[in-house]
């Protein structure tokens, strides 16, 4: 079975995305030990709140470099909310440096009639890389829950999977680029469409433990 490193640094309700995980097939395992990260078949990174804390909670407990280390390794790795932009360069948010492992930053809505801020609730997804793995099985256009007031802004992008539109805004929802995947919403608290990306999620982590052992 699938052994998922949770990345635990007090920024997160890791209780709800363990059980998705656990509901997909997969052994989740809260950690904030280097060695765990590094043996453990795929790593997710979820996160709510402030940019600065996240990055400075993950630095103090010398997450980072094992962070960065698991996704140079080829390993599965997905983030979740918070866990998508401290993977950018900085964010609007705060003074902090990211993790710089996606080049570009994390930025405000624009305040305009009509439209609340944060972003709060159920809203759909464009995908605009339709055919990867982890969208497998969903509608074209599957409905997600948000909570955030910021979003990613990558310099390429073709690192996008998918944007949402909020107001006039078409802005990122999730990125993908070789193992690393990372979205703005919460897939545990997206009912059906979320568990599906999770499941698909974990089938990824299935067929790369795989291609290794061979």
């Amino acid at each position: 079975m699938a052994v998922i490193a949770v990345v635990d640094y007090d920024m997160g309700n890791l209780h709800s995305v363990c059980k998705g995980l656990e509901r997909a097939g997969a052994t989740p395992q809260i950690t904030d030990r280097p060695d765990e990260i590094a043996q453990a078949d795929a790593v997710v990174l979820p996160g709510v709140g402030a940019f600065d804390p996240a990055v400075q909670h993950l630095r103090s407990r010398h997450l980072e470099a094992p962070i960065k280390q698991a996704i140079a390794s080829g390993k599965p790795f997905l983030g979740i909310c918070l866990g998508l932009q401290i993977l950018f360069d900085g964010s609007e948010e705060g003074q902090e440096p990211g993790l710089g492992i996606v080049p570009g930053v994390v930025r405000h809505f624009r305040r305009e009639p009509g439209i609340t801020i944060p972003h709060m609730g159920w809203n759909q997804l464009n995908l605009t890389q339709p055919q990867l793995p982890i969208w497998q099985s969903l509608p074209a256009q599957p409905w997600v829950y948000f909570v955030h007031s910021y979003y990613v802004d990558p310099i390429d992008p073709q690192a996008r999977a998918a944007t949402v539109t909020h107001g006039s805004q078409i802005v990122t929802a999730a990125i993908a680029r070789d193992n690393l995947m990372a979205v703005q919403f919460h897939p545990e608290k997206s009912s059906d469409a979320g568990l599906q990306i999770l499941a698909n999620f974990v089938s990824q982590v299935r067929t790369a433990s795989l291609v290794e052992s061979r």
